[in-house]
């Protein structure tokens, strides 16, 4: 099944002299498994769009429909939808607020009505899954690193067993090590589970080097939607709009410029380190 938007629009402060369009006639379709980037400059829609996947936002216009159903049905269960469609937000004190680290962990299965052996277990298969370690279960939230707050927070949307997490922002003010580790972690929790994975990023080598797929959003409308290569290589429209492709796509299109017989259109540095080698043993040939 798939969450799908059909002509969704929202309005912010609708009939005011504030009114703001943030999301104009989006349509798009989010199959099981997939791993999503996506990006845009500030106030292109991102954060709204999310809003409108696990029903915190409900559509001014149009429908968003969770394998089939419409959540804005007036008895759609929204409770268990963000059971299942889980938002990790950007600033993880925003989601911790436990004493300690299990505890925290523990809540939303808690709230499930499961039995507390499942609820326990859950919490610790879930950071296990996040790469937490054993010492920090007992902590106050408060008292980890912001690489250790960002899994825990993941980890507490993990313990409800989602089909798909979203993920806004979880690398923001993390050091290049941090930010690794994070991405590292969600990468091969998305191998483990087969969960669909939607993360929302302003970093472009982030996303080209992760997932599957990339929307861009520019002014509350979907501007692209496509594979990495597809859409970075449109750098030039992007950068109109505020935004980018990965230094490496930059790099190689300045090697093809000066005669080096490579494809300028890769966005990860393991595919530009094989262009370059085969471009150079063809030249040494």
């Amino acid at each position: 099944m798939s969450l799908i938007l059909d002509h969704v629009s929202y309005t912010y402060e609708a009939e005011t002299s504030m009114e703001i369009k943030a999301l104009n006639d989006i349509n798009l379709v989010i199959p099981d498994g997939q791993f999503i980037g996506l990006i845009g400059h500030t106030g292109s829609g991102k954060s709204t769009l999310v809003q409108h996947l696990n029903g915190l936002v409900r559509a001014t216009e149009g429908a968003v429909y969770y394998n089939g159903a419409d959540i804005d049905d007036s008895d759609y269960n929204k409770r268990e939808l963000r059971s299942k469609v889980g938002l990790v937000f950007q600033y993880p004190e925003h989601q911790l607020f436990e004493a300690d680290v299990f505890s925290d962990v523990c809540f939303g299965p808690k709230n499930l009505g499961l039995p507390a052996k499942e609820v326990e277990l859950r919490a610790y298969e879930a950071l296990k899954l996040v790469g937490l370690p054993d010492d920090c279960f007992y902590q106050s939230p408060f008292d980890l690193s912001g690489g250790q707050k960002r899994r825990a927070a993941i980890a507490g949307v993990l313990a409800m067993k989602p089909e798909v997490l979203i993920l806004d922002e979880p690398t923001a003010g993390l050091d290049p090590k941090g930010r690794d580790e994070i991405l590292g972690q969600i990468k091969r929790l998305r191998e483990e589970t087969g969960i669909t994975i939607v993360l929302v990023s302003h970093s472009m080598e982030d996303v080209a080097e992760y997932v599957d797929r990339i929307i861009v959003m520019n002014q509350g409308r979907v501007m692209y939607d496509g594979t990495p290569r597809e859409v970075f290589k449109n750098y030039r429209e992007l950068e109109e709009v505020g935004l980018a492709a990965p230094q490496v796509t930059y790099i190689m299109h300045r090697l093809q410029e000066k005669g080096l017989s490579v494809d300028a259109d890769v966005t990860t540095i393991k595919e530009a380190v094989t262009q370059i080698g085969m471009a150079l043993n063809g030249k040494k040939g």
